[in-house]
């Protein structure tokens, strides 16, 4: 979607984390910007804060509740009309072996973060191919294509994203509809929800991830890894070496597997 002016643009986690930075250059893009946040008062902040670019729609909505998700869609509706870009931004981790997860954090994690953007998206697809336009960014992970200790479940909701984020693309194509859907796989981020993770591969910043996610959408990308080399180096490496060779390199070479191991997470 070349041309974002008077787009009506919803975006998932929008009032804290790269979901804000995402807001703030929608507004520069003349965007009509619609939030749904799970907190009230990362609403609040992020009203005062975005008052000089320009105005934005807020809308509590905890995204693992589908009958609150529905209701809002209908109100968003009907105060915007079609939403033109959806941006499925929230999401959580939960740091720990599997065996020290609780039935609790795999159900909360899944339904944020693999459930969520299903059911969101539901709400407001029918009306972009009715219109034939669109687009649909879904924020998966680089978790999404590699495994990793201690992310068991976030991989899980992570994988399945891709799974359906691409599957969903090639369902628009086939059908010949304008509904463009974008998968983006970043590595780690400095926002706070990592904290504590070492990596040997830089840690990403939020801005530039956010200023390419914003690119990726108006040039209609269909999968983009941050670094883009991300997904040559896992696939093409998944493809030509044994698992146990596999492992030894993204262990001892790239470090990956030791990265949460100093994870604490956002407090």
């Amino acid at each position: 979607m070349k041309n974002l002016e008077g787009k009506n643009v919803l975006i998932t986690g929008g009032a804290s984390g790269i979901g804000k930075i995402l807001v703030h250059l929608m507004l520069e893009r003349k965007a009509n910007v619609i939030i749904w946040d799970i907190s009230q008062d990362n609403i609040n902040k992020l009203h005062n804060e975005m008052a000089q670019f320009g105005a934005v729609r807020t809308y509590l909505v905890d995204v693992s509740k589908i009958d609150m998700v529905q209701n809002v869609a209908k109100k968003v509706k009907s105060d915007v009309g079609v939403v033109d870009v959806l941006i499925n931004n929230a999401g959580i981790v939960v740091g720990k072996y599997f065996h020290e997860q609780t039935p609790q954090n795999i159900l909360k994690t899944m339904e944020i973060n693999a459930m969520a953007p299903m059911f969101v998206t539901k709400q407001f697809l029918n009306d972009m191919m009715k219109q034939n336009s669109g687009h649909i960014c879904n924020i998966a992970s680089s978790a999404g294509l590699i495994s990793n200790p201690q992310m068991s479940v976030y991989a899980a909701s992570k994988w399945s994203v891709v799974g359906w984020s691409d599957s969903l693309r090639l369902e628009m194509e086939k059908m010949k509809k304008n509904v463009k859907v974008t998968t983006i796989m970043p590595y780690y981020i400095d926002t706070g929800m990592f904290e504590g993770v070492r990596s040997k591969i830089p840690i990403l910043k939020p801005e530039p991830v956010a200023h390419k996610i914003i690119k990726a959408i108006e040039k209609d990308k269909k999968m983009v890894t941050i670094p883009g080399y991300i997904y040559n180096l896992t696939r093409l490496g998944q493809a030509i070496l044994p698992t146990s060779l596999f492992d030894w390199v993204v262990n001892n070479v790239l470090g990956i597997y030791k990265t949460m191991e100093d994870f604490t997470g956002r407090k």
